[in-house]
């Protein structure tokens, strides 16, 4: 690389948006995840050498404009290229004037919104789903026109009274510990959101598609409201329970998971399954065994496996905001509703204006405090993911961002510009590179290509995208710079060197400006394998000693990496409750230090005096013990199997304990 001239490449127009992603404001109050995702040919997502068809839909979520619901966007277009799930229909008496919801989109829809005005005035804002699997095929029976005026179907019974609701993976709906006194399951209703087994998932590059659906007679039908994934309701669990149960003995749980096709299950641990102990379980250590929340219903909804194995999260919005909706239309208005979502991610606005954020928001707004949603502050603390500095005129801030060898998954950094930073440009040395690329301004995206071994056609080894406004916040501008896997066992794919890759961020203006830079999370869920590598800011003045005061943040450090605002992206909504990791024994004499879980947030915050981004949020709302003490991180919750126990640490076992002590205040 040495001696050449870098120099960036205008993004291609968008096979499926037919977006012209390098015309002039193109980008701007874009999704930039998506002006990638086209320009590398959805490649993040296993879909550029595996044989795959084209895309034919893509899952998005969506924000209408003030004044304008559900019905009116459904009133305005039609299932052949917009498909959204019939639930967001069903609760608008729940939550009237709900301004957001999931859909499939095929190509019209966006030409529309690049066509017709009218259209384009129905939606604020939109971003990228997950597009891998059974989310590029459409919904089954999808909102119509002739559902506008007709009356709701008959809908399940709607529970009443407190009700725990959970967003997880793995989550063991027979174990002992979500059992009543009479044995029966308290989960009244499950929602696996897969509908296959065996396919590619993100970064894998799987070659063929290998997806075998599951059986309805046993995993359940399709819940009619969502158009996809699996329901089992209580009568349905319970049924298979007795049959899997021998005479005087006891259930054969194993034999039950294989008949729901829960193969997951077989691992001793489970993530959703050890979080939902902690928020409801019976028998859990250190927690009650006989309050409200050990008898309250269940709703539990698994999240899709390709959400869970693409750990960076970006794309979980549709899939998280479908569960919300899942679990509120089975409730009455009138219940007292807890919702955990113990999953997240590291990059993002953190003033709680991503789009799943304020609609979270929203959705407790509109139900009137009768819905509680609590979400772990995030594990980040000591992962040098996080960036800050303030800019004073003719200034710059050099990054130095760590990318590891052998990394299978793509590597996202995002720099967030507060209102009217258009003078700032952003300029990018790759490891190696005896020059940089040239300076990007805000308006301006390019891409760096090379021709992999063998292959006629340069792919892209990185962009950068810089819009004016981004879809993925409301306030200010994100700046994407995303980078191809640094390895793969397909030797057509393209690869970005790992190393040191050189971002520095120059104030060519007259104000000062203060951003943020944050790494995506990046590495492997629990019992996973897809070989990610988290990436790390890398600072010669950055504490690293491991001495007892250099894991929190020295406020006179002029380091730009900050432990302080390392923050879980879906937790800094303005109504969600943030929890943040305690050690459950720690001496008091040693302070705040000998309290607070390592990777977590704290509270207050020790560098509250940096400059910052208006509304950004560091600070978790409450906190709950994530690690018993200083010696035995983590804290004990249930096993996939009854009786069997587990320890995990990390502060989304916090969160479900402030879900516990929220049920029981009910």
């Amino acid at each position: 690389m040495s001696g050449q001239r870098l120099r960036w490449q205008p993004l291609p127009k968008g096979a499926f948006t037919g977006t012209p992603w390098s015309r002039p404001g193109a980008i701007d109050g874009q999704d930039p995840y998506l002006a990638w995702a086209e320009a590398d040919d959805f490649a993040g997502y296993a879909r550029r050498h595996g044989g795959h068809e084209p895309l034919k839909w893509l899952p998005i979520v969506i924000e209408l404009a003030p004044g304008v619901d559900v019905a009116a966007l459904v009133a305005a277009s039609s299932t052949r290229w917009l498909q959204i799930p019939r639930v967001y229909l069903d609760l608008r008496r729940t939550l009237p004037g709900l301004r957001y919801c999931s859909a499939r989109v095929r190509p019209q829809f966006f030409e529309r919104l690049r066509r017709r005005p009218d259209f384009q005035a129905l939606i604020q804002r939109l971003e990228l789903g997950l597009p891998v699997g059974q989310h590029t095929h459409p919904l089954q029976d999808p909102c119509e026109h002739h559902h506008l005026n007709a009356s709701r179907a008959a809908a399940p019974r709607r529970l009443r009274g407190p009700v725990l609701g959970l967003i997880d993976g793995g989550l063991a709906l027979a174990n002992a510990a979500f059992l009543d006194a009479r044995g029966r399951t308290r989960v009244k209703h499950f929602w696996r959101q897969d509908s296959c087994y065996g396919g590619p998932w993100p970064g894998q590059n799987h070659h063929g598609d290998g997806h075998v659906p599951l059986d309805p007679a046993r995993a359940g039908p399709t819940p009619p409201e969502m158009g996809y994934g699996h329901t089992l309701d209580a009568a349905t669990i319970n049924a298979a329970m007795a049959r899997y149960t021998p005479p005087g003995g006891a259930l054969d749980e194993d034999a039950l998971y294989r008949h729901f096709q829960l193969w997951d299950l077989a691992r001793p641990v489970n993530h959703g399954t050890h979080v939902m102990s902690l928020a409801a379980g019976s028998a859990t250590p250190h927690l009650p065994h006989k309050d409200a929340a050990s008898r309250c219903d269940l709703i539990a909804v698994q999240l899709d496996w390709s959400n869970i194995l693409d750990t960076s999260g970006g794309a979980m919005n549709v899939s998280v905001l479908d569960a919300l909706m899942f679990i509120l239309v089975r409730c009455a208005p009138s219940a007292e509703l807890v919702v955990n979502i113990s999953w997240g991610t590291l990059a993002g606005p953190h003033d709680g204006s991503s789009i799943l954020e304020a609609a979270m928001d929203q959705a407790i707004e509109l139900l009137g405090g009768k819905l509680q949603i609590t979400v772990p502050a995030g594990n980040a603390y000591q992962s040098r993911t996080h960036a800050n500095a303030e800019l004073k005129p003719g200034a710059c801030e050099t990054l130095h961002w760590r990318v590891q060898p052998d990394d299978r998954t793509q590597s996202f950094l995002e720099i967030w510009l507060p209102e009217s930073a258009d003078a700032v440009a952003i300029e990018v040395t790759p490891p190696g590179a005896s020059e940089p690329l040239p300076p990007l301004k805000l308006g301006q995206a390019g891409l760096w290509t090379g021709k992999p071994e063998g292959s006629r056609d340069a792919h892209p080894i990185c962009g950068l995208i810089v819009p004016h406004r981004s879809a993925l916040g409301a306030h200010g501008t994100c700046a994407l710079l995303a980078l191809a896997p640094t390895f793969a066992w397909d030797a057509h794919t393209a690869t970005a060197p790992f190393g040191d890759w050189q971002v520095r961020v120059i104030n060519q203006g007259q104000h000062t400006w203060p951003f943020d830079a944050y790494i995506e999370r990046d590495d492997v869920a629990l019992g996973q394998h897809t070989g990610a590598r988290q990436s790390y800011f890398e600072d010669a003045r950055y504490d690293t000693s491991g001495n007892l005061n250099s894991f929190v943040d020295d406020p006179a450090n002029p380091t730009p990496i900050r432990r302080s605002g390392t923050f879980n992206s879906l937790s800094t909504g303005q109504r969600t409750i943030s929890v943040g990791g305690t050690r459950r024994v720690f001496d008091p004499g040693l302070g705040a230090l000998s309290r607070f879980a390592r990777y977590s947030p704290q509270r207050p915050d020790p560098d509250a005096g940096r400059p910052q981004r208006p509304g950004v949020k560091k600070v978790p709302d409450t906190l709950q013990p994530s690690d018993d003490n200083a010696a035995l991180w983590g804290v004990l919750g249930t096993g996939s199997l009854s009786g069997s126990t587990a320890r995990l640490a990390g502060t989304s076992s916090s969160a479900p304990q402030e879900a516990r002590r929220r049920i029981n205040r009910a």
